[in-house]
C-alpha cells in the first residue's frame, strides 16, 4: 500500500499549542485509515526566521523543504489559532510563498482554535477563500475548537472529537487511492 503524504502547517505561534494538538488529532485520525508520511510544519518553530524574509530567494533551505512538502503532499491540513478574528499573520506569510496554483486541486483540511465559539466562521470566512486563492480543494468541513474542549492541551471534548471523526470520513473519499 502506497502512504499518504500529509503536510500540517500549523500557525500557532508558541508551544505547547492547543492548534497543534488538534492537528495532531486529525493526522492520527487519517492515520486510523491510511498509512500516512506526515511532515509537520510549526510556525511556532520558523516564525522568527522566515519573518525576516521578503522574498522567496531570501527563504533558508529549511524553510523551502517545508513549503516543498506542502506543495508535494496528498492531503494538506491547515491549521491556525485566532488573533484578532483572523489566523496569525505568519501562517499567512507562509502561504505568501506558496505559488499561486501550486495548491491546485490539494483537498486541503482547515482547522482553527479559538477562546470562544464566535470565532468559528473564521474558518469558512478567511481561511477558505485564502486557499480557494491557491486553487486548493477545501474540504467539506473545518474543525473548529474552543479552549473549553481541551485539559492540559489534550482533547477531552467528545463533542470535538465527533467533529474529528466526521471531517476525516468526509475528506477520505477525496484523498488519492492506495495501491
Amino acid at each position: 500500500m502506497t502512504a499518504l503524504n500529509v503536510a500540517v502547517l500549523c500557525g500557532s505561534l508558541q508551544r505547547p499549542s492547543r492548534t497543534l494538538v488538534l492537528c495532531e488529532a486529525l493526522l492520527a485520525k487519517i492515520g486510523e485509515h491510511r498509512t500516512i508520511v506526515p511532515h509537520v510544519v510549526e510556525i511556532a518553530q520558523i516564525g522568527r526566521t522566515l519573518g525576516a524574509c521578503l522574498k522567496y530567494d531570501e527563504l533558508p533551505p529549511e524553510i523551502v523543504t517545508h513549503l516543498s512538502a506542502v506543495v508535494s503532499a496528498d492531503i494538506l491540513i491547515a491549521a491556525s489559532p485566532v488573533y484578532s478574528a483572523t489566523y496569525t499573520g505568519m501562517f499567512k506569510h507562509f502561504i505568501d510563498f506558496v505559488g499561486m496554483d501550486a495548491l491546485a486541486g490539494k483537498p486541503t483540511l482547515l482547522a482553527a482554535t479559538g477562546g470562544s465559539p464566535l470565532h468559528g466562521l473564521m474558518i469558512d470566512q478567511l481561511m477558505r477563500p485564502l486557499f480557494a486563492m491557491k486553487q486548493a480543494l477545501t474540504l467539506p468541513i473545518g474543525v473548529y475548537a474552543t479552549e473549553s474542549d481541551f485539559t492540559d492541551y489534550r482533547i477531552t471534548s467528545p463533542g470535538l472529537e465527533k467533529r474529528i471523526a466526521l471531517a476525516v470520513d468526509l475528506a477520505l473519499p477525496f484523498l488519492p487511492l492506495s495501491d
